[in-house]
């Protein structure tokens, strides 16, 4: 069986980053229903703080990339952005302000950006390429099932405190948070314990955001994921959207979690195809669906619309955040990968908060079908800048 054959560094990473997800989506999801509900923040200060958050830990896994590169300290690294991650989200509890909001959600974001780009390419070193699709398909799986036992364990305990309330209330976030924050330390003992580092040559220059020396395929891959993350805003508006249209509180936690399911029940399926067929076959047919949900959303009269389209938005994150990944380790060498990993995070992450913030500001301005008409608009842009004729084509690997 194939799951026999991986590293332990494969099993190590899925079960962590399983129980991180437990932790995140019992609190992150429901963020924006305590910033609206509880706080009374206006949809520029959700943009800001989905936006903010997003950005720096991006920009930073370029850095902590690197760095796993040079030192040869990919584990210790990934298991210091899991630590600080872990300490934040406590704090939560005792939130009054949006301003603490935001100081949390960056203090969690910066555990985010030191850990994912050397976890990456821990996973990405430790199996070889016919199976590394697979690898990170199986661990967005397990990341995805964490975030689907989350919501049904948020489910569980907004029905225990509130019942079908439509707004969010403190005592049940503040329940939420207290529980999180469990497995959230035990996915930090996992990773610490069980993960075991994989020896990398050391490059000698020093960190910089250039992509010089880089594969022309993987800067091509670099600028089509910026102009789909541009019109990509935080999932905040699509759970805002769910509650505008009429969703209670438990109503969304169910719909994400049909989310999650079909993700999780996608990603390694999507794995194997990426291995068998080409990375960006796949990755296109995940933005094209993206595109016609995204429009969907923007054409939503009620809430036997937003459901559907929301569970049916898993089918792209199942068929593109694997395979993303699975593809910045196909063009970059060894002893660039983590630094190939922090690129690739950081382009996203530039324009992650330029694209909440002009969600917020379109949903305010415009309406709350604004957003999405763009999401949609640019997610083809993107896929077309992916499959232009001039992109130099890879005859030496099946990409």
């Amino acid at each position: 069986m194939p799951f026999l054959k991986l590293h332990r560094n494969v099993w190590a990473t899925s079960v962590a980053s399983f129980l991180t997800d437990v932790s995140s989506e019992m609190i992150w999801n429901v963020l924006p229903l305590f910033l609206s509900n509880v706080l009374g923040a206006r949809m520029t200060v959700v943009g800001l703080i989905e936006g903010a958050g997003e950005s720096l830990s991006s920009l930073l896994k370029v850095f902590s990339g690197f760095l796993s590169d040079r030192y040869s300290n990919r584990k210790k690294l990934a298991v210091s952005g899991y630590g600080l991650s872990t300490v934040a989200k406590p704090l939560l509890y005792f939130a009054t302000t949006w301003g603490t909001v935001l100081a949390v959600r960056v203090t969690d974001r910066i555990g985010k950006g030191i850990r994912t780009a050397p976890r990456d390419a821990l996973l990405a070193s430790s199996v070889p390429t016919d199976q590394r699709g697979f690898a990170f398909g199986l661990h967005r799986a397990a990341d995805t099932a964490g975030a689907f036992v989350g919501l049904v364990a948020a489910g569980a305990v907004v029905w225990l405190t509130q019942r079908g309330g439509l707004e969010l209330e403190r005592a049940t976030f503040q329940t939420l948070v207290f529980w999180g924050a469990i497995p959230a330390a035990i996915a930090v003992l996992v990773l610490a314990l069980a993960a075991k580092e994989v020896g990398t040559s050391r490059p000698t220059s020093r960190p910089r955001l250039t992509l010089e020396g880089f594969d022309p395929e993987f800067r091509r891959f670099l600028l089509a994921e910026a102009v789909f993350t541009l019109g990509n805003s935080a999932d905040a508006f699509l759970v805002l959207r769910a509650q505008e249209r009429g969703l209670s509180v438990l109503g969304i936690l169910a719909m994400l979690a049909g989310f999650n399911l079909v993700y999780a029940l996608l990603s390694v399926p999507a794995g194997r195809w990426s291995d068998r067929l080409g990375r960006r076959r796949v990755i296109v047919v995940g933005w094209l669906s993206y595109a016609v949900i995204y429009l969907g959303f923007a054409l939503a009269e009620g809430v036997e619309h937003i459901v559907p389209l929301y569970v049916a938005y898993g089918c792209y994150h199942g068929l593109t955040d694997g395979v993303a990944r699975a593809y910045v380790a196909d063009v970059s060498a060894e002893d660039k990968r983590g630094t190939a990993f922090g690129l690739f995070h950081a382009a996203i992450g530039a324009v992650a908060l330029p694209s909440s913030l002009l969600a917020g500001l379109l949903w305010q301005n415009i309406g709350p079908s604004a957003p999405f008409w763009i999401g949609a608009t640019l997610a083809l842009l993107a896929t077309f800048l992916l499959l232009a004729p001039f992109s130099r084509l890879t005859t030496a690997r099946r990409l």
